[in-house]
């Protein structure tokens, strides 16, 4: 199985006058879709174009977590299709992608948190997705690194755990991606940006980008943190805001923290990455910015919650911080389908959840693609449901849809 940097990444084909499929945007669901494209579907005549380069915007900006574990059964569906693929997505690609199921914990600081902690057990377990819960002496042999002292400024009153969640390694998923569209006949381009999308007659029929126009049969937009912008270019408003995502890395050390966990109450969340690092995310910034770098008092909330379950990691030096910019929508769920634009789709306003349904977005934006209608998976995920009010609403759930 192949690791490390692929050499084709430096190529760099010069765009056609036209595609089947055009897909803006060259992260993991971006390059996902195009995958699934062409091994599900036989569609080959694809243009991935992207303004930077390939995974240079939030699929390298995140925590890599990978779990299924959502409330709602709309969303456990897609995450749960997500993480079988995951499963097996190294193997699909031939590129190992570092994906790891070392377990996720939710732990559970107060009784509200004890309640809605048991109730999402509960319902993952009635729509088939592992789940348990933990009494804090389990919590405590699981991850013996954690402190559940009942004098605790956040004391631990117990957790979700899902087993087969982990992590994977985002940029080997973005490359490997990448690496097995380009192998079925897909044409990725950098340094191609957006100007503009032409409509004619009510359907977009291409895109207009630095590197001139290209013609599209269908265009997907797959560009995090930005797809409201380009949906402007055809007259479509998305109810959408964007957001940084604080996270940080420490120094590297010796691996101590073998599973993930994470803190809705407290909203930070760590693990300990195949290096040494240790990744540490928090709640996103309140204020609406398209900056990658967000306020300081998140990551000094985040990393004194942090230390408060981890005293062991007091001493640990921080290495770099982020801010990744997250699309969210009102009920903190995705958008993915069509657009009131004939042949305009869009697939956006993950949030938090991006990373873990790569595979699962992917699959089912490309059929969505490939059929001019959803999914049964991503149907619930309409634009239509901000007008007939069936949302999704995970933020409300569980107070935070990381």
């Amino acid at each position: 199985m192949r690791e490390g940097h692929p050499d084709f990444l430096w190529r760099n084909p010069a765009p056609k006058s036209s595609y089947e499929v055009v897909i803006v945007g060259a992260g993991g669901h971006g390059l996902a879709t195009a995958y699934y494209l062409a091994k599900n579907h036989g569609i080959t005549d694809i243009a991935v174009i992207e303004k930077g380069w390939i995974g240079g915007g939030n699929a390298t900006r995140n925590t890599t977590v990978v779990r299924s574990n959502y409330l709602w059964d709309e969303s456990a569906a897609i995450y749960e299709h997500s993480l079988k693929l995951w499963e097996g997505l190294s193997e699909d690609l031939d590129y190992n992608v570092l994906y790891d199921p070392r377990g996720v914990l939710n732990l559970a600081h107060s009784l509200g948190d004890v309640r809605e902690g048991q109730r999402r057990v509960n319902a993952n377990r009635l729509n088939g997705v592992d789940a348990e819960w933990l009494e804090p002496e389990d919590v405590k042999e699981f991850c013996p690194i954690v402190n559940v002292s009942p004098d605790a400024r956040y004391p631990v009153l117990g957790a979700t755990l899902q087993r087969r969640g982990g992590i994977a390694r985002h940029e080997p998923v973005v490359w490997g991606f990448a690496r097995a569209a380009d192998a079925l006949g897909v044409d990725i381009i950098q340094g191609c940006e957006v100007t503009g999308i032409e409509v004619v007659g009510g359907r977009a029929v291409a895109v207009n980008t630095t590197q001139g126009r290209i013609g599209a049969g269908r265009i997907g937009l797959v560009a995090a943190g930005h797809s409201s912008v380009l949906a402007k270019y055809a007259g479509v408003e998305l109810p959408i805001q964007s957001h940084p995502l604080q996270a940080l890395v420490s120094d590297l050390y010796e691996q101590v923290l073998d599973t993930v966990v994470m803190s809705n109450a407290v909203h930070v969340y760590v693990s300990q990455a195949h290096k040494g690092e240790l990744v540490m995310g928090a709640g996103i910034d309140a204020y609406n910015s398209y900056t990658q770098r967000g306020s300081i008092h998140v990551i000094e909330h985040q990393l004194s919650a942090a230390l408060e379950l981890f005293p062991i990691f007091a001493q640990a030096r921080v290495l770099r911080t982020w801010g990744g910019i997250v699309d969210v929508c009102p009920d903190a769920s995705p958008i993915i389908g069509a657009t009131p634009v004939d042949g305009l789709f869009v697939n956006c306003g993950w949030g938090t959840g991006g990373f873990k349904a790569t595979p699962g977005s992917g699959w089912a934006f490309a059929w969505t693609l490939a059929h001019g209608k959803p999914h049964t998976l991503n149907e619930p995920f309409s634009l239509e449901r901000f007008t007939t009010g069936a949302l999704i609403d995970e933020h409300g759930a569980a107070a935070v849809a990381h």
